[in-house]
């Protein structure tokens, strides 16, 4: 029994440590549990009221209870590995007493003083490979601080990027950009910068797929709201005479058709072309319109009458 326990100990510090690796250095469909907190609490911010999802609170608060999961699961495999050992295993100070001290909660506090690098405290490891294991949990403590301010790092530049182009795509719907105007070096440069940005948002989506459950307020800074519109661009600059800007709408196409592979996939799920599963990504972000492209002109098509849409 004293080596199970040990050895359940040391499964739970590995999976977490797992779990950290395919989350920040090599995300991939594997790293199952902070995905679940992260899908769990934006599921729950969707049964909420309207105003606490627009705080957008379920994105920064997936993100400390992945790490406070991380945390208290590491603590506790490493105290499955020190209590089967106490207080045989271990130096007390002379204030204590060893056989009052050696129950799961002291070893619990003799993993949580070790992981947080504060040093060993009252009861530290004497014998064995013991002696060993205390710095390796220190340096596990390290390490997964280390990644958590890696992994804000890394997140919230990719939402500036996100944002900004949601932006830019609402500067150009506001600015009544004619299929005319498109046909032009003007129109095959912005087509070609949106299919960039786009190619930049399908990697950050890769990289960090996080960034999905972070909550967008504001209409002209969201990009499930405002992807529509260069779905629109693409399709009315693929029928322009200039050659090169019909390459450019097809490359713009293509980008977007790669993001809405990548969406669906890893969030929505729902099998659908690109245009309904950018319709599906307005509404999980609460666009109850959908994703629908807006008029060229700068009016939105939900209104009565095409009423001017406010900026």
């Amino acid at each position: 029994m004293t080596w199970f326990v040990t050895l359940l100990g040391v499964a739970l510090v590995m999976a977490i440590l797992r779990d950290v690796f395919h989350t920040i250095w090599h995300p991939t469909r594997h790293g199952g549990l902070s995905r679940l907190v992260m899908t769990g609490l934006w599921r729950l911010s969707s049964r909420l009221s309207v105003r606490w999802r627009a705080a957008g609170l379920a994105g920064p608060m997936g993100m400390v209870c992945v790490v406070a999961v991380w945390a208290l699961t590491v603590a506790v495999g490493w105290a499955l590995v020190y209590w089967p050992h106490m207080p045989e295993s271990f130096a007390y100070s002379s204030k204590l007493v060893a056989a009052e001290h050696a129950g799961p909660v002291d070893a619990l506090y003799v993993s949580l003083v070790t992981l947080s690098t504060l040093g060993f405290g009252d009861i530290a490891p004497a014998t064995g490979w013991l002696r060993v294991a205390g710095p390796l949990e220190a340096l596990v403590g390290f390490a997964l601080l280390s990644a958590t301010v890696s992994w804000i790092l890394g997140i919230y530049p990719a939402l500036a990027r996100r944002r900004t182009f949601a932006l830019r795509l609402s500067h150009v719907r506001r600015g009544g950009v004619t299929s005319e105007a498109l046909d032009s070096d003007g129109g095959a440069a912005l087509l070609d910068n949106l299919a960039s940005a786009v190619s930049v948002i399908t990697v950050d989506f890769l990289q960090y797929a996080e960034s999905y459950y972070f909550y967008d307020g504001d209409e002209n800074t969201s990009l499930p709201r405002q992807i529509g519109h260069a779905a629109d661009l693409a399709d009315r600059a693929a029928g322009a005479r200039r050659p090169d800007v019909r390459l450019f709408a097809a490359v713009l196409r293509r980008a977007l058709d790669d993001l809405a592979v990548i969406l669906d996939e890893r969030f929505l799920h729902t099998g659908a072309a690109t245009a309904g599963v950018f319709a599906t990504y307005a509404r999980d972000h609460g666009d109850r319109r959908g994703a629908g492209p807006a008029r060229p002109n700068g009016r939105d098509p939900s209104a009565p009458g095409g009423a001017p849409r406010r900026p």
